[in-house]
């Protein structure tokens, strides 16, 4: 089984490797303004990334000590981890499908509605249990004061590309028909009825739109934009690790065929 054994490390080595894309994606994820106020969203994939980093190291000195029992708890664990990890893309892809967001005529950002987004993220991330927390978490952020520090006119901040987040929370909705002041300032709403989260704005700056319901739809499109991107990493991932499984599983099974074959003809000599 020594040919086998070598496929089966370096398989595993590429295992390993994989792991490390993962385990930078979760903790890019993690570092976002929204996912630190969203305390669950935070590490599913630092933790899997983890482990499958050390399922592969498992297999990959299973394969040069030639110990059957780690290989059989690599290609268990890797199985597992790989359906996890299945499940996680496919689950986040559905969530993730509905935008809440709406071009502006005249503006570089958009707009966005709570009810664009799925009702599961809907109950589950902004529901009234859990806006208290994020709200606060949100304020203590520097999402807002980074606005004042980049946009100094009126026609800089309406042509900037905001994120779903700054756009949601750090302004009134454009439909409100506020007069701009600074990028955290607005004044006089033309069309105050427009919206209901038109009375919610306020200008101190620790409350803004905060209390919006497009603040909670901004904080969903931020975290819809950022697990696409990462979905696209993970999906990458993923596929190698399966073929690399695959490959490590047959390498394996001709491998005990191989020996099996040659006890029996021992057997018979």
């Amino acid at each position: 089984m020594g040919v086998a054994n070598n496929i089966t490390a370096v398989l595993n080595f590429v295992a390993f490797l994989c792991s490390v894309p993962i385990i930078a994606t979760g903790i890019w994820l993690a570092s976002k303004p929204d996912n630190e106020c969203i305390q669950y969203f935070r590490w599913p994939i630092v933790i899997i990334g983890i482990l499958i980093l050390l399922v592969s190291l498992s297999g990959f000195l299973g394969a040069y000590w030639y110990k059957e029992t780690l290989l059989a708890f690599y290609l268990c664990c890797m199985a597992i981890l790989i359906v996890l990890l299945l499940i996680l893309l496919v689950f986040a892809f559905v969530v993730t499908r509905s935008d809440g967001g709406y071009d502006v005529p005249g503006r570089g950002y958009r707009d966005y509605r709570l009810e664009g987004f799925s009702s599961w993220l809907r109950d589950h991330t902004v529901n009234s249990k859990n806006w208290a927390k994020i709200r606060a978490c949100l304020a203590e952020s520097d999402v807002c004061a980074k606005l004042n520090q980049n946009y100094f006119t009126a026609d800089q901040f309406f042509s900037a590309h905001l994120s779903p987040l700054q756009s949601g929370c750090c302004k009134p909705p454009t439909v409100c028909g506020y007069t701009y002041m600074n990028p955290t300032v607005w004044t006089n709403p033309a069309n105050p009825t427009a919206d209901p989260d038109c009375y919610s704005w306020n200008n101190d700056q620790n409350q803004l739109c905060y209390n919006c319901n497009s603040c909670k739809a901004g904080l969903l499109g931020n975290l819809r934009k950022e697990w696409r991107k990462a979905n696209i990493i993970l999906i990458v991932a993923v596929v190698v690790l399966i073929w690399v499984y695959l490959i490590a599983c047959s390498a394996l099974r001709n491998a005990q065929t191989e020996d099996l074959f040659r006890r029996y003809k021992r057997g018979w000599v």
